[in-house]
Formats: C-alpha cells, sequence, structure tokens
C-alpha cells in the first residue's frame, strides 16, 4: 500500500468514525479563503492609495511649476511697468519731496506698486490668465490707470499728522465760469477714533456707509451761500481707505442737500472718444471733460489713508460756488468691504 492510498484511507476512517472531521475541515478551508479575500482586498487598497499618492504628487509639481511660471510672468510685467513709469513717477516724487531722495525712492515705489496692481486687476477684469497676458510694450507709454481717471495716481501712505499742501496757479475761466484763486486744502488726524465713531453711531447714523469691494462712494457737498470753509472727518474699521476731494466748476442751484453716489471703477473712467482735455485750474495737470461734464478740479489727490488707525480730518475754503466731490475710493480691494463713518460740515 503506498502513502498515498493510506492517507486517503486514513482520512475515509476518521470521517466515518468522527462527525465533527467535515464540518471542521469546511470551515478551515472558508477561513482561509476569507483571508486570501483580505489579503487581495488590502492589497488593491494599497495599489490604489500608492496611485491617489502619486496623482497628488503630479498634481502638486504642476502647481508648483505652475505658481513658479506665473510669479516669473508677473515678475517681467512688473519690470516692464516699472521701466515704463519711472521717470514719470520721479517728476512726481521730486515734487511731492523736493531734495528728499529717500522719500522720494519710497513715493515711486509705492507708486509703481500700485500701478502694478491696477494693471493686473485689469487683467483679471478681461479674464485674461497671468501665462497667455501679452508683456507691456516699451515702445509706448503705458497708461497709468489711476481711481481718477488715471490723472493722479493712488499711493500707499503719506506724510501723516502735516498739513498736506498742493501747488497754486493762476486762475482760469472755464467754460465761462468765473473761478478764483484756489488755496490748498489743510488735513490733519486725530487719535480719538473710538470717541469719534461711538459719536456717529449715536447721533449720525446716516453717515455710516457699507463700501463694497470695487466701489467708489462719491459724497456730493453743494457750497453754501453763508458758508466760506468746508470741514470733512472720516474713519473706518479694520482696513484702510482711498480718498480724495474734487471740486466741481457748476453754477449755484437751489439744491444744496448732501448726496451719496456709489459707482465702481470702471464708472468714473470718461469715454475716450468723447473727453477733452483742458489745463488743470489747480495744479498745472489735465481736467478731463465729458459732453455732459462739468470742469473739475483736484482739490486732495486720491490716497489711501489709515483711517482704521486714526480720524482723518481736514478743511478747504470755498474757491467759488459749486460742488464738492469727496471720494471713498475701495476700488483696489477685490474681496474687502469697508465700513466708513464721515462727517461734513461748514463754516461762515
Amino acid at each position: 500500500m503506498t502513502s498515498e492510498v493510506a492517507m486517503n484511507s486514513f482520512v475515509e476512517l476518521l470521517n466515518a468514525r468522527c462527525s465533527l472531521f467535515r464540518p471542521f475541515i469546511d470551515a478551515y478551508v472558508a477561513d482561509q479563503k476569507e483571508k486570501e479575500r483580505q489579503r487581495l482586498e488590502e492589497e488593491e487598497k494599497l495599489k490604489q492609495e500608492e496611485e491617489m499618492r502619486l496623482l497628488e504628487e503630479q498634481r502638486q509639481k504642476e502647481e508648483e511649476a505652475e505658481t513658479s511660471r506665473q510669479d516669473a510672468k508677473k515678475q517681467q510685467i512688473q519690470e516692464v511697468l516699472n521701466k515704463q513709469t519711472y521717470a514719470q513717477f520721479k517728476a512726481y516724487a521730486e515734487q511731492q519731496y523736493p531734495n528728499d531722495p529717500e522719500q522720494q525712492n519710497i513715493l515711486i515705489k509705492q507708486l509703481q506698486e500700485h500701478h502694478y496692481h491696477q494693471y493686473m486687476s485689469q487683467l483679471l477684469r478681461q479674464n485674461t490668465p497671468i501665462n497667455q497676458a501679452p508683456l507691456p510694450s516699451l515702445d509706448a507709454e503705458q497708461p497709468i490707470e489711476g481711481s481718477l481717471n488715471g490723472d493722479t495716481p493712488s499711493v500707499d501712505g503719506e506724510r501723516e499728522g502735516q498739513e498736506e499742501n498742493l501747488s497754486e496757479t493762476s486762475p482760469l475761466p472755464v467754460d465761462g465760469i468765473p473761478v478764483k484763486e484756489i488755496l490748498p486744502a489743510s488735513m490733519w488726524t486725530r487719535k480719538d477714533i473710538k470717541e469719534f465713531k461711538d459719536s456717529i453711531r449715536r447721533e449720525e447714523k446716516e453717515m455710516i456707509i457699507k463700501v463694497g469691494h470695487g466701489e467708489i462712494v462719491t459724497v456730493r457737498v453743494p457750497t453754501q451761500e453763508e458758508g466760506s470753509c468746508l470741514y470733512w472727518e472720516f474713519a473706518t474699521d479694520s482696513y484702510d481707505i482711498g480718498f480724495g476731494v474734487l471740486f466741481e466748476w457748476t453754477p449755484p442751484t437751489e439744491d444744496s442737500n448732501v448726496s451719496v453716489h456709489i459707482s465702481d471703477i470702471e464708472d468714473e473712467e470718461s469715454d475716450p472718444d468723447e473727453a477733452v482735455d483742458t489745463q488743470d485750474i489747480e495744479s498745472g495737470g489735465k481736467v478731463r471733460l465729458t459732453k455732459d461734464q462739468a470742469p473739475m478740479s483736484v482739490i486732495v489727490p486720491i490716497y489711501r489713508r489709515d483711517c482704521h488707525e486714526e480720524v482723518y480730518a481736514g478743511s478747504h475754503a470755498y474757491p467759488s460756488q459749486g460742488v464738492y466731490l469727496l471720494k471713498f475710493d475701495n476700488s483696489y480691494s477685490l474681496w474687502r468691504s469697508k465700513t466708513l463713518y464721515y462727517r461734513v460740515y461748514y463754516t461762515k
């Protein structure tokens, strides 16, 4: 008898004499099959996790490469824009800070940074991918887009705690409107920002405005017959905001109420086909007019003010009968809205 025949005979005898032998063998086989199934499932799971890890690594590498390409393209764009605007911004800085090269360099960098962000915001509005954006041509001057039709660039910060003076020029008549000599505006800051906000909340809730992201709020303040000087005060919560003052040379009207208008940067830009250039009454620059627009002068250029830290205040003597335009500019902000507290009044 061979060993194989002997083993088969033993198994048959054990199965015949022991009723639990076959169920034990069946359970053992089922257990082995289940373990094999679990092993295969674990291997498949590990394989899928490894594939996902490799895909995630590949995606991260592609994102890093894309970010690197975008950063390189942004740097190229900024370098070209800086070359285009350096001479213009240098001349402007020399006017603002004569005999102070250090402050001139700071202002030039601020202006260039602001111009760059405006250029990138324009690409964003046009849905132009960064990598497909054409480099600005060095052969032609790149228009500087500002909060005031590009005539006065906005910058981060300025000389604080000092009076802000603009150059005076001889008055010129515009479209037959008699014009007096424009005196420089005065501006200062106060530390009592909490008390100022509390006072506005208690007494003048209508003077609290939410300025949405990308928006410009214009407060129109007509001159008063019995008045001689306009005063303004303002502050914000948490973040800064752009601020400037224009004067609209319009004949006196019966409507002397203060009004508020909200617009975005595109609404503020004039149609170049309908615009004409006139010598600025006040600063020697350009007054951009449309067929239906009254001539304006820049009393205070639009700058970003740290009015979430201090109360900003100022005054200006009436140059004539007309309308003051107080511009609160949040057009540079893509995401943040600003809560504005302001007060305007006049003195005799």
